[in-house]
C-alpha cells in the first residue's frame, strides 16, 4: 500500500520538475538568441532546497560576479567571526596626566570599524561616537594635551583597495577602501549645481580639488578620481545644467579626517592641544619614527553594531566597504596577515571546504567590485544552500532584497548582471538559484533576467 501511495506523488514531482526545466531552457534560449546576447555569457544553475538539480546552463562556467560575491564573505564572516562579532574603536594615552595636563600623546585607534561615524544606524552616528568620546577624555581628567593627537591606523596594511579595483571606481562613494580606522563610511558627498561645488557634507580635510565637470544631458555621468592619502581630487564628466545633483565621493584618508574633526570638537570644547594631528601612516609616509597606540592608559572603548546588522546592510545595500573590511578581519583575526590577498586565500579555503570545487570560486575581493572575481552560478547556489542549514540563517536571509517580487542579492557591473537568492513558486515549491550573465549589450538586462526568473515563480 505504501508503494501504491507513493509512485503517483515522485510521478507528480518529476513531471512538475520536468515542466520548469522546460520552461526555463525556452526562456533561456529566447533571451541568448537575441542580438543583445551575441557575444554574451550566461551560468545559470538552479536546485530544489534539498540541493536537487532543477536546471543547468554552464553552471560550472566562472564569470564576473559583481556584488553577488558578497554571499561568499558574509556567510563566511557569519559562520567564522559569529552574528555577534563586535568591532571596538578605543581612545589612549602615553605619559601621565597632572592637574588635568596630559603631558604625552592621545591616541584614537580600532580594529577597522566599518560603521565608525555611519549614518546607518540608531546611536551609532559621528556626534554619538564625538559626544562619548568627549565624554570619556573628561572623565579622565584631561584639559590640556601637551603632545600629538595621533588616529593609529595600523591594524590593517598600509594598502587599503584591492589590486584589482577599476581606477574609474575608487574615487566614488562605492570604490571606498578600508582603512585601520575608517570613519563616515569613508563616503563624502558634494551638491553641485552645474559644474559648480555648493556644499559638501562635511568639511573635508586637506583635499585640493581639480574641476572639470562640463553640463549637459539629463544623469548624472560624473566621475571623482581619489587615490589613498592623496591630496588631490579630481572630478571630471557631465552633470545637468541647471539643477543640483549630489554626487558621492570616496575620503582619500579617513583617518586623517575623523584625526581632524576630534581636534576640532575637542578645542571647540576648551581642551587644547599643544602637538600636531596625525596618523601612523602620515607619520610613516614622512619617514619619521612611528608609535603605536599603546595598550595601558585606556580611557574609551566604543563597539559596533553586531555583526548580523553589519551584513543586513552589507547585502541590502551592497556596501563594497564592508565587504573588504570583513576579508581583511578574517584574514587578521585567522591568519594575522590582514592583507588582500590572505583573506582571498582564506575565503577560497573557507568555502573548498565546504565542498565547493575551488576552480569555481576563483575570488579577486570580497565585494565584487573587481571585475577578476570569476564564480560559477552552481558554486553560489551551493553557498546558498549552505547558508540555510546554518542556525544563523534568518540574519543572513533578511539581508536579501526583494527584486521583482523575488527575494535575491544583485549585482551590476558593466554589461553583466547576476542575480542569486530563495524562491518559493505558487506551488510550494523552494527553488535556490543563482543566474549570471556577461557582456550583455544593449537593452535592459536585469529585465531580461527577470523574464527567466519569472518562470520559478
Amino acid at each position: 500500500m505504501k508503494k501504491l501511495f507513493f509512485i503517483p506523488l515522485i510521478i507528480c514531482q518529476c513531471v512538475f520538475s520536468q515542466s520548469v526545466a522546460d520552461n526555463l531552457d525556452k526562456s533561456v534560449k529566447e533571451m541568448l538568441s537575441a542580438s543583445n546576447a551575441l557575444s554574451a555569457s550566461l551560468s545559470f544553475y538552479v536546485s530544489d532546497e534539498n540541493g536537487n538539480q532543477i536546471y543547468d546552463y554552464n553552471g560550472n562556467k566562472g564569470l564576473s560576479t559583481a556584488s553577488t560575491q558578497k554571499i561568499f564573505t558574509s556567510v563566511a564572516a557569519l559562520e567564522t567571526l559569529g552574528k555577534d562579532y563586535q568591532f571596538k574603536t578605543t581612545a589612549s594615552y602615553s605619559g601621565k596626566i597632572s592637574n588635568g595636563t596630559l603631558d604625552g600623546d592621545l591616541y584614537i585607534t580600532s580594529n577597522g570599524d566599518p560603521t565608525l561615524g555611519t549614518w546607518r544606524y540608531e546611536n551609532y552616528k559621528p556626534e554619538n561616537f564625538k559626544q562619548q568620546l568627549l565624554e570619556a577624555i573628561r572623565k579622565s581628567g584631561i584639559k590640556k594635551i601637551t603632545g600629538n593627537l595621533v588616529v593609529d591606523d595600523s591594524y590593517f596594511d598600509f594598502q587599503s583597495t584591492p589590486g584589482g579595483w577599476p581606477w574609474n571606481d575608487m574615487g566614488n562613494y562605492y570604490g571606498a577602501g578600508t582603512f585601520g580606522v575608517n570613519w563616515r563610511e569613508n563616503q563624502f558627498d558634494i551638491n553641485i549645481n552645474g559644474n559648480q561645488f555648493k556644499s559638501f557634507s562635511y568639511d573635508l580635510a586637506n583635499v585640493n580639488w581639480i574641476n572639470e565637470l562640463k553640463t549637459g544631458g539629463s544623469s548624472d555621468q560624473s566621475l571623482i578620481f581619489t587615490a589613498p592619502h592623496s591630496e588631490t581630487a579630481l572630478i571630471n564628466g557631465m552633470l545637468p545644467a541647471g539643477k543640483v545633483t549630489t554626487v558621492s565621493g570616496a575620503t582619500p584618508n579617513p583617518p586623517m579626517q575623523l584625526a581632524t574633526e576630534i581636534r576640532k570638537m575637542l578645542e571647540d570644547n576648551g581642551i587644547t592641544i599643544s602637538g600636531k594631528t596625525t596618523t601612523f601612516y602620515n607619520e610613516k609616509l614622512s619617514g619619521k619614527p612611528v608609535s603605536k597606540a599603546p595598550n595601558q592608559n585606556q580611557i574609551f572603548v566604543y563597539k559596533s553594531p553586531t555583526l548580523d546588522k553589519i551584513v543586513y546592510w552589507f547585502l541590502r545595500k551592497s556596501i563594497n566597504l564592508y565587504g573588504e573590511t570583513l576579508l581583511k578581519t578574517m584574514a587578521k583575526e585567522k591568519r594575522n596577515n590582514p592583507s588582500f590577498e590572505t583573506g582571498v586565500d582564506f575565503l577560497k579555503d573557507f568555502w573548498k571546504s565546504k565542498g565547493i570545487n575551488p576552480m569555481m570560486i576563483n575570488f579577486a575581493d570580497g565585494s565584487g567590485l573587481s571585475p577578476q572575481n570569476y564564480v560559477s552560478a552552481k558554486a553560489q547556489v551551493q553557498a546558498l544552500l549552505y547558508a540555510k542549514k546554518q542556525s544563523w540563517f534568518d540574519v543572513f536571509y533578511d539581508g536579501f532584497p526583494t527584486q521583482n517580487g523575488i527575494k535575491m542579492k544583485s549585482g551590476t557591473i558593466k554589461d553583466s548582471k547576476s542575480f542569486a537568492g530563495y524562491q518559493t513558486s505558487k506551488n510550494g515549491k523552494n527553488y535556490v538559484f543563482s543566474i549570471i550573465l556577461n557582456n550583455y549589450q544593449g537593452g535592459s538586462i536585469s529585465n531580461a533576467l527577470f523574464k527567466i526568473l519569472d518562470n520559478l515563480k
